[in-house]
């Protein structure tokens, strides 16, 4: 097993070992050495997985001080899927794409039409991730007047999942929003995936 899977299946068994009870918020974990010890593994495997689960809120502490398991974080609602995000955010992949069938039906070109990208991780106050939110469009990037959103649900991707912090498969909320300009055609679509330990959806008809 490489040195990657080792740290990343210590993390996903902490998450398993939190939400079992075994350690609640605010209480503190074993050091890297005592972890280490238990596991039978290198405490430098121990430290990277710790480096994770803070990276991804659900351990809090600095390096080489005691790690503890961090509050859930708090409850948002959205109810506007056009609205900019009002924290920090970054642009995790600007890979061009090809349309597959779903996104050339939903912005009107042929499948296989090359595509611009964009993945954007939406992060919360705290600096823990919140929200994915992937945009595909053709040719420039314009202004649009309006837009329609429809929510569903969606399992994660391994890598969807090491940015929430969640483990892979964990069905999360898919809110497919689509934009448009004045004589209704569509200019950019996007998927924003959202936790659904984070947040509730209230979305409105159309706009």
């Amino acid at each position: 097993m490489s040195e990657a899977a080792r740290y990343r299946r210590i993390a996903a068994d902490i998450r398993r070992r939190i939400a079992a009870g075994e350690w609640r918020p605010g209480e503190p974990l074993p050091s890297r050495a005592e972890l280490a010890a238990e596991l039978g593994v290198h405490p430098q495997t121990v430290r990277l997985a710790y480096v994770l689960l803070r990276r991804t809120g659900i351990l809090e502490g600095e390096e080489r001080r005691a790690v503890y398991v961090a509050h859930p974080p708090a409850m948002r609602t959205l109810t506007d899927p056009d609205a900019d995000w009002p924290h920090a955010s970054e642009t995790t992949d600007t890979n061009p794409r090809p349309a597959t069938e779903e996104l050339a039906a939903r912005l009107g070109v042929r499948t296989g039409a090359l595509l611009h990208h964009e993945t954007v991780e939406c992060l919360d106050p705290g600096g823990r991730s919140a929200m994915l939110v992937s945009s595909w469009w053709r040719g420039r990037r314009l202004p649009h007047v309006s837009y329609i959103a429809e929510v569903g649900c969606v399992e994660l991707s391994a890598e969807q999942a090491h940015a929430l912090g969640l483990l892979v498969d964990t069905v999360a909320f898919r809110v497919v929003r689509t934009r448009f300009d004045r004589q209704g055609r569509p200019l950019e679509t996007a998927d924003l995936v959202l936790p659904m330990d984070r947040w509730l959806i209230r979305l409105p008809s159309a706009r």
